[in-house]
């Protein structure tokens, strides 16, 4: 008896239970992304209107990237709906790139000598630079007029992409002065040190066209002196430029800036303008108190373009290759980003979808920590749970996201017209909660529709499994997710 043939009599198309993972699976994209939700979806999402910060600690494989596909979805149709008060979504769920710098930029021997060192404003870099990579590829592409911005509010653009534009498509410096130009901020001939530097030249080379004594050898050296003269200022600011720069790619350890780039484009800024900017320098030696000023800058940008908030989805930091899924370099890794100052920060709001095995450390740490995290004012969510009804209405609603258009035999499919009448409700939906996730009930249901289909011929199909091979099944399974459980097995 072939699978699709025990599916199709209930008129389902494709195997609603093939995929394990939310960032492949088919069937949650097209049929599920905007009908399931997880109970506790409102305390996690909040109002886009007011970005919150929420904390869920969940299992392998218990919903946590759907949770954040779904989060994306919504705040998508949010942003439609309301124009002037769009929120910007930041998905920092990619760490491996800012490991890989940090660790180049600290010379750090292995992973855990670096994450020692690892800090909040490292996780403030990281997040700024896809914030503003996205803010300028939107730019870009929607090609926004920023001359009705304020000429405070495009110098505020200017650096922050000077600083955090990450872009990988083109040439960076290449990319900023588009955008540059596209602002009208400073045109070509308002630079003052170029002003000096090509008019004493001009003012020199027409000397020398107007006067023939002045070409002698005598005269020439001090007119080339007086052209080295015009430029001398346009000279100094280009290496106070240089060591700045290099200064800010000392500091930004989690980005790969190239201080070259970087030097020409702080050239366009006025040293008053600079001077009291709050730029990131790792001489000053500070704990990255400027990361939040420019936070600000970057909100206060982003409100005239017409957005209200910013929230960050934070997933998938049991994932780079640096961390191994090693609880201790999860924990190195996620702890700064527990910051009150930072969670609490107005107008973001960040959404930490953090593995189950961080939960553990967290209730162990001291008072200290619970004063500078402040957990009790996250919303979290410990752990994300799922209940034998709750795992059974969800295995229905893929199965009716599966079904054809026209109407199956048995009516409208559900899961309790696959199992055999003699495994009771309680008994199924009991037997459906110790399987904890998604995941795991996927995995089993697509065991036990196959070891089904293989004890059926399909000249004599059975349309329900019965209670035999459902425990046999089930017992397996059982004993698979406690191996994996203890680290044994895959899962």
């Amino acid at each position: 008896m072939k699978t699709d043939q025990f599916l199709k009599h209930y008129g389902i198309t494709g195997n609603p239970f093939s995929e394990e993972d939310a960032q492949t699976d088919t069937v949650f994209k097209s049929g599920c992304l905007w009908t399931i939700h997880h109970p506790a979806w409102d305390k996690f999402f909040g109002s886009p209107a007011e970005p919150s910060t929420a904390l869920v600690f969940g299992e392998k494989g218990s919903g946590k990237t759907a949770m954040r596909l779904q989060a994306i979805a919504e705040l998508e149709t949010f942003n439609k709906e309301h124009p002037d008060s769009r929120v910007l979504v930041i998905s920092y769920d990619e760490f491996n790139p800012f490991l890989d710098h940090f660790r180049t930029a600290i010379r750090a021997k292995d992973t855990a000598s670096a994450l020692t060192r690892w800090k909040l404003h490292d996780h403030m870099d990281a997040i700024l630079s896809l914030g503003v990579t996205q803010l300028v590829d939107r730019l870009t592409e929607e090609r926004t007029d920023l001359t009705r911005l304020s000429l405070d509010r495009r110098r505020d653009l200017l650096l922050l992409a000077a600083l955090y534009d990450s872009s990988t498509g083109e040439p960076i410096d290449r990319r900023w002065d588009r955008l540059r130009r596209r602002s009208g901020f400073r045109p070509l001939w308002s630079r003052r040190d170029l002003q000096i530097g090509i008019g004493v030249t001009v003012i020199v080379a027409l000397m020398l066209v107007a006067f023939d004594a002045l070409r002698s050898w005598s005269i020439t050296p001090w007119l080339v002196g007086l052209v080295a003269l015009g430029w001398l200022y346009w000279g100094w600011r280009l290496l106070q430029a240089e060591f700045r720069a290099r200064d800010i790619r000392k500091a930004l350890r989690v980005l790969s800036r190239d201080p070259s780039a970087l030097r020409w484009e702080l050239l366009w800024f006025r040293p008053t303008e600079l001077a009291g900017q709050p730029m990131p320098t790792a001489s000053k030696g500070g704990v990255g108190e400027e990361r939040f000023e420019l936070l600000r800058k970057f909100q206060s940008v982003l409100k005239d373009l017409g957005y209200g908030g910013i929230i960050v989805l934070v997933d998938r930091v049991d994932e780079p290759q640096a961390i191994e899924g090693d609880p201790r370099k999860m924990r190195a890794l996620v702890w700064p980003l527990l910051d009150h100052k930072f969670l609490r920060h107005p107008g973001i709001g960040l959404k930490l979808l953090l593995p189950i095995e961080l939960a553990y450390y967290l209730d162990k740490m001291d008072k200290e920590f619970y004063d500078r995290a402040r957990p009790d004012k996250l919303n979290m969510i410990k752990p994300l749970r799922w209940t034998g009804p709750s795992l059974y209405d969800l295995a229905t609603d893929r199965l009716r996201a599966c079904a054809t258009d026209g109407q199956p035999s048995n009516g409208s499919p559900r899961l309790r017209q696959f199992i055999d009448e003699s495994v009771a409700d309680d008994a199924l939906k009991d037997a459906l909660g110790h399987l904890r996730t998604p995941r795991q009930l996927f995995k089993f249901l697509h065991r036990l529709i196959e070891e089904h289909c293989h004890r059926h011929t399909e000249d004599n199909p059975r349309w329900s499994v019965d209670q035999d091979t459902f425990r046999s099944v089930y017992s397996d399974h059982m004993r698979s997710i406690d191996a994996f459980d203890r680290g044994y097995g895959h899962g």
